[in-house]
């Protein structure tokens, strides 16, 4: 999701999400020493402080957006660069930090650990958005409700979508020509995609992947669990919500599906649907057709791609400076919509899933309204344009998703990326419950062992998984 200038940092789902970009952190990296409060320079200043994952690099490059937001506010801020490895030990910092009673005003916080902050660390901001209806109303006009929903926990709203990307499937036209292939149709079904790895393969030399996919939540196993309408959680939705969805999104068509947000609090992975999308994985690995999922770097993984060496990979909007730099043109790859299941119940959905982040106030804040008003500026046109310069991420707002941004360095099908919340309304965020850290551990255990090998193996990987899922959502007292 982003550039040097952008809210989610260098450190974006570019590389956390198994993106690329060049020069950025690979996943390979090693943990840095655990964070405490002593850490930080300039504690105890009169300025809000703003947490980020990233580096004082990432720090110094929003200096243009902090310093548009004081003449603007008078409100002093301070940029706060934690360096992670992930999402998961970025969050575990802040944690350290509550701890050590020395937290930040302000978390940049992405879907990942939106819940996690939601139920223990984040104060909602139902009473600032109600207040300041007149002016929000713009934002609202120009982001799509799906975006807002994936921050509404229990009926209540604790972010502002600032970025966001789908898992859309890129395909590298080079590798698409040499197998024969004709364009995917947007309705392609998971076994059009089967065989269009096939004919790569075909034509592939030595070396050559048809797909390539990582072992984590974004664009790993999920993208394809959603395709065939399930999940590895149960997914449900809290009520409430209608506080926000009649002011602001009374006419939307999709008004009848918005709640008070997402629940995940039960294990789903020995369903058969969840079988069936994790045997057809397994088939593409046992064929060859596809990499076993151990994870990998972006900087890896976007040299492949721009060398014809991998034919097919999801990811959204933030590939595309990435490939750029890499020195891939426009018509050198083309992304499509994610495959849809060709049979079973809701197999027409085509469902996706997409990861959003923006800022959350923390309940320890020393002045909320200061902390409101810098989420209220960086949702602003003023304040996002200060960090949308290059295409490292596709904007939470409809009009800034434009040839301006994408079509000059974006591939020929750019506008698929904010389409896929308008094609296919159920497309939803990343499953990420407030247990979210040792979910998603047990996830990436247990899927390459049900990838990777026989039917047997899989069978055993899928109830072990249910398993650690039952022990990872059971709450403490």
């Amino acid at each position: 999701m982003g550039d040097s200038t952008l809210l989610t940092s260098n450190l974006s789902r570019r590389v956390l999400l198994g993106g690329a970009g060049l020069g950025i952190l690979g996943a390979t990296v090693a943990a840095w020493p655990r964070l405490t409060g002593t850490d930080i320079p300039g504690r105890g200043e009169d300025r809000l402080t703003v947490a980020i994952i990233g580096t004082q690099a990432d720090a110094a490059a929003r200096q243009g957006l902090v310093d548009a937001f004081e003449k603007s506010t008078g409100i002093r801020v301070r940029i706060m660069a934690i360096q992670s490895v992930d999402w998961q030990d970025f969050f575990s910092k802040i944690l350290t930090m509550v701890a050590a009673g020395t937290p930040p005003d302000v978390v940049n916080v992405a879907t990942e650990g939106a819940q996690l902050f939601a139920e223990r660390l984040a104060h909602p901001i139902d009473e600032f958005v109600t207040r300041d209806r007149s002016d929000m109303r713009e934002f609202f006009a120009d982001v799509h409700p799906s975006l807002i929903e994936a921050f509404m926990y229990r009926g209540s709203l604790y972010q502002l979508p600032i970025d966001w990307n789908a898992a859309n499937m890129y395909y590298n036209t080079s590798a698409w020509n040499a197998g024969g292939l004709a364009d995917p149709a947007e309705d392609w079904t998971h076994l059009d995609f089967r065989q269009a790895l096939i004919e790569m393969k075909r034509a592939g030399g030595s070396g050559f992947v048809p797909y390539y996919w990582t072992n984590r939540l974004f664009g790993g196993v999920v993208p394809w669990l959603y395709a065939n309408n399930t999940s590895f959680l149960k997914e449900e939705k809290a009520p409430g919500g209608e506080w926000l969805w009649d002011e602001f999104y009374a006419d939307s068509p999709a008004r009848p599906l918005l709640s008070g947000g997402y629940l995940w609090e039960q294990p789903n992975a020995e369903a058969p649907e969840v079988y069936e999308s994790f045997d057809f994985l397994r088939g593409l690995v046992v064929d060859g057709l596809g990499v076993r999922p151990e994870g990998g770097g972006g900087n890896t993984l976007v040299g492949q791609f721009a060398s014809g060496r991998v034919g097919c990979t999801p990811a959204g909007g933030y590939w595309v400076q990435g490939l750029s730099e890499a020195g891939m043109q426009p018509t050198d790859y083309d992304v499509q919509f994610f495959p849809r299941w060709a049979t079973g119940e809701g197999s027409e959905l085509q469902r996706h899933q997409f990861g959003t982040a923006g800022y959350a106030i923390m309940k320890t804040a020393k002045d909320r309204e200061a902390a409101w008003q810098w989420l209220k500026f960086t949702a602003s046109l003023e304040g996002m344009r200060h960090v949308f310069a290059n295409p490292n991420t596709t904007p939470s707002r409809r009009s800034m998703v434009n040839e301006e941004l994408f079509g000059v360095k974006g591939p020929r099908h750019w506008k698929r990326f904010y389409e896929t919340l308008d094609r296919f309304p159920s497309t939803g965020p990343i499953p990420a419950p407030p247990q979210q850290g040792s979910v998603e551990t047990a996830l990436i255990k247990n899927v390459s062992l049900a990838v990777g090998g026989s039917e047997a193996q899989m069978k055993g990987a899928l109830q072990s998984l249910q398993r650690d899922l039952e022990l990872a959502l059971r709450r403490t007292a």
